[in-house]
């Protein structure tokens, strides 16, 4: 399902949380990266028709989000897993999911409940789908989150944070099974963690201060680190000159990991980017360009 956002604001009192943000995506999983307050989950409400701009245009599969027709249209074939899901302690995984299934509509019980067993297993749940969801983790309401968000197979999904306070394991297991969901859809993923979209994405926006900074495929980000992502391994103090990306101990002292456009260390040595590296050096590069207008 195609997307067509033109200079789309939002303005909450005198706080202007989309400044005229642009974006054009189509098809397969994309990555929306941004700090948090970037703006990145007022976006995801306007595109799910649960928040309404100030200005600007939204087209979604050519329908006119500004008028409920529209909003009515997408919102038939749209999966949303918002970053906070509210879900009922007291019922069971099936009986959540076959709440959420009445209220989109889908009627015919044998069709839906059938539905919903193969979703739990989709998302690994169904050895405790009886079992009530205030003895779920976070993890495991997450992947009911999802869930919910699958039923009546839509062409758009919309995932806003679904990693976050998510432990590691359960982390990759969530990454993973976004992995497996495009298929003939539409996924967007807005996250500030890199990794998820590192792991699952090959577009992707970086979204800053309510702008979309960058549009395009995750190794032009990744290549934009190439040549000023450094290693420095000491046992004294940290590098001072660049951004440290990561620091990690060993019996050899510490081993920094630093984008800096010159060395940060007459002993550093040059080494491939991540995308976290593409990240920070593109956010360097943006932070500089903000500081000098």
């Amino acid at each position: 399902m195609d997307i067509t956002i033109r200079n789309l604001r939002r303005r909450f009192g005198k706080v202007e949380a989309l400044r005229g943000v642009d974006l054009e995506l189509s098809g397969g999983m994309f990555g929306l990266l941004g700090a948090n307050g970037a703006g990145k989950t007022t976006l995801m409400r306007i595109i799910a028709g649960v928040l309404s701009p100030t200005s600007g245009q939204v087209l979604i599969g050519g329908h006119d989000m500004s008028t409920r027709q529209g909003r009515v249209a997408v919102q038939r074939r749209l999966g949303y897993l918002p970053q906070d899901l509210g879900l009922y302690p007291d019922l069971t995984a099936v009986e959540f999911l076959d709440y959420i299934g009445l209220l989109k509509g889908l009627d015919d019980r044998t069709a839906r409940r059938r539905q919903i067993a193969e979703l739990l297993e989709v998302v690994g749940l169904s050895d405790v789908a009886n079992r009530k969801l205030k003895g779920f983790s976070g993890g495991m309401r997450r992947r009911v989150g999802i869930a919910q968000a699958l039923l009546g197979d839509p062409a758009l999904l919309v995932v806003d944070e679904p990693t976050a306070g998510l432990d590691p394991q359960e982390r990759i297991r969530f990454r993973t099974l976004l992995a497996t969901l495009p298929g003939r859809r539409t996924v967007l993923l807005s996250t500030h963690v890199v990794e998820d979209v590192a792991q699952t994405c090959r577009e992707t926006a970086v979204m800053v201060d309510g702008r979309i900074v960058f549009t395009g495929a995750v190794s032009d980000l990744v290549r934009g680190a190439e040549g000023v992502t450094w290693e420095v391994v000491t046992s004294g103090p940290p590098p001072t000159v660049g951004e440290i990306v990561s620091a990690v101990s060993d019996a050899g002292g510490t081993r920094y990991r630093v984008v800096s456009v010159t060395p940060p260390d007459p002993a550093a040595i040059p080494v491939p980017p991540s995308l976290e590296d593409g990240y920070v050096a593109f956010m360097q590069g943006a932070a500089a360009g903000r500081s000098s207008a």
